[in-house]
């Protein structure tokens, strides 16, 4: 079998007595350190912490030879998307102010309005809706006096006032 590869038996076990090298020792050392490091982190870490905690433990070697020894090992970073805020709390408590004190029933007509702004979604996106009412008229006649709807943004809103009043 020798022969056929070109070894002599002599070469073949002077390799086999030798052992490994002391840079392969090192790598292989370097490897496990890097597999307990990773596992530490539950799969978080990547090769730049890796490499930090490696250097605090006095070992010198590059963040490349690190991703290096992490792709051989089949190893790679957890990415972790970032915690976003998506809904502000406007503190609007502390703003406004009560001045209808609950009393919803109005003495006379246009003294007491309110508005209700909802969103429609139809094939073409949102739709907003806002209904302007006179709680008078709601209560004593049951009909709102006056609606306007606008696309896009409910920020801006242009209702002919004489309309709402005639």
């Amino acid at each position: 079998m020798l022969k056929r590869i070109g070894l002599s038996k002599s070469g073949y076990y002077r390799h086999k007595s030798k052992g490994l090298s002391k840079s392969k020792e090192r790598q292989l050392k370097i490897k496990d350190l890097i597999m307990e490091i990773w596992e530490e982190s539950q799969h978080l870490y990547g090769a730049p912490k890796i490499t930090a905690k490696l250097r605090k433990m006095g070992i010198q070697i590059s963040e490349r030879t690190v991703g290096k020894y992490m792709k051989e090992l089949k190893i790679r970073a957890k990415y972790c998307k970032p915690f976003t805020v998506t809904t502000r709390d406007s503190n609007l408590n502390n703003k406004l102010k009560n001045i209808l004190d609950e009393q919803f029933n109005p003495e006379a007509p246009d003294t007491i309005w309110c508005i209700d702004t909802t969103y429609i979604l139809t094939k073409e996106g949102f739709v907003y809706l806002t209904s302007i009412m006179d709680l008078f008229s709601l209560i004593f006649g049951r009909e709102a006096s006056g609606f306007n709807h606008w696309r896009n943004s409910p920020r801006l809103v242009k209702v002919d006032s004489r309309r709402l009043l005639s």
